[in-house]
């Protein structure tokens, strides 16, 4: 069965933007060991699922890339949950409205994993439902105080196990937990 896999940015303290929207705190704190494990976090999946804010800068970013892993990242099937968005511009790329529903039948269909990157309403939404089956957590080393919670109100417990660390130089730890 195909995975849903979570990757997000996140603070220690376990924001994944500051109060007024900021992600600066991310940015330039990527060395080549974490682009060696991005691209092996790309390996086996085929889709990507993405909310319509990060598909929105990911439109403006990733189909003026190249390389390998703009290539992967080009060539990847993408859908956008959103209500708003009536058509996409990226190359094998569609909207969906119905994120459940969607996710689910996607589960059941042969094929590789599916990866959200970003995009904290839809995570949210697919944690509720119990469907996000791996959580890779990019711990960048920063104390935010305040901003948006990746897991906001959820109102239950998830129960993870732990499957794998990576700390890099930057001081950024990559945390993968499966759905215990």
């Amino acid at each position: 069965m195909r995975k849903v896999i979570l990757a997000m940015f996140v603070t220690v303290d376990g924001f994944i933007e500051g109060p007024d929207q900021e992600m600066d705190w991310n940015i330039g704190n990527f060395d080549e060991a974490m682009e060696e494990y991005a691209d092996e976090q790309i390996e086996g999946v085929d889709t990507l699922l993405l909310g319509r804010r990060t598909y929105e800068v990911f439109v403006g970013y990733w189909p003026e890339q190249t390389g390998a892993f703009a290539d992967k990242m080009n060539g990847l099937e993408k859908i956008v949950f959103s209500r708003a968005l009536e058509r996409t511009e990226w190359v094998n790329s569609r909207v969906a409205a119905d994120a459940v529903k969607e996710v689910e039948d996607l589960k059941a269909r042969p094929g590789g994993h599916m990866l959200i990157y970003g995009s904290a309403e839809l995570a949210q939404g697919l944690m509720r439902r119990g469907l996000i089956d791996e959580y890779r957590l990019w711990v960048h080393p920063i104390v935010l105080g305040a901003g948006r919670s990746l897991f906001g109100d959820l109102g239950e417990r998830i129960g993870l196990t732990l499957a794998e660390t990576r700390v890099f130089d930057t001081g950024v730890c990559v945390l993968r937990y499966e759905k215990a």
